[in-house]
């Protein structure tokens, strides 16, 4: 359990510092500041071809069933369950991330938008059939993100 939270830790903080960073960076260089909405845009694209790759469907088929990957990646002592929590963690990350990464171009503190990607990450998980409705909110990204890049005005934050 430990190792699972350390990967999600680990995250946060990279997270934490790229916001940090990228936000000197943009008060600093006025292309970032200018081009933020279509760069956001991108990052919504991007976000909507993650949703659609098979290492995302990998991971979430390993995600989906936590007991499955406990039945068949079981390890002894300690320093198995470290290593079956650190794997799980990778799993689930790998399943995840791109969605959080959504939350820069909508707002890092967008209740909606954190309200949205938590129910797509639960319906992607939990209900069957959930794989497609990540695939279809995968396209929707996609549309989305390149209406974006050539409207950027569109992107809440740009506001």
């Amino acid at each position: 359990m430990a190792s699972y939270l350390a990967v999600w830790v680990a995250f946060g903080v990279a997270a934490y510092f790229v916001a940090v960073a990228l936000d000197r960076a943009a008060a600093s260089a006025s292309f970032l500041h200018d081009n933020a909405g279509r760069i956001g845009g991108a990052v919504l694209l991007l976000a909507g071809v993650y949703q659609l790759s098979p290492l995302k469907n990998t991971c979430l088929s390993k995600c989906r069933t936590p007991l499955e990957f406990v039945m068949t990646s079981w390890r002894e002592g300690y320093g198995g369950a470290f290593r079956m929590g650190l794997l799980h963690g990778v799993y689930c990350f790998g399943c995840c991330w791109m969605l959080f990464v959504l939350l820069f171009p909508l707002g890092v503190m967008n209740v909606a938008a954190m309200g949205l990607v938590t129910l797509l990450i639960f319906v992607e998980k939990s209900v069957p059939g959930g794989a497609w409705a990540g695939r279809l909110v995968g396209v929707g990204l996609v549309v989305f993100g390149a209406i974006v890049v050539g409207v950027p005005g569109l992107l809440p934050t740009a506001l």
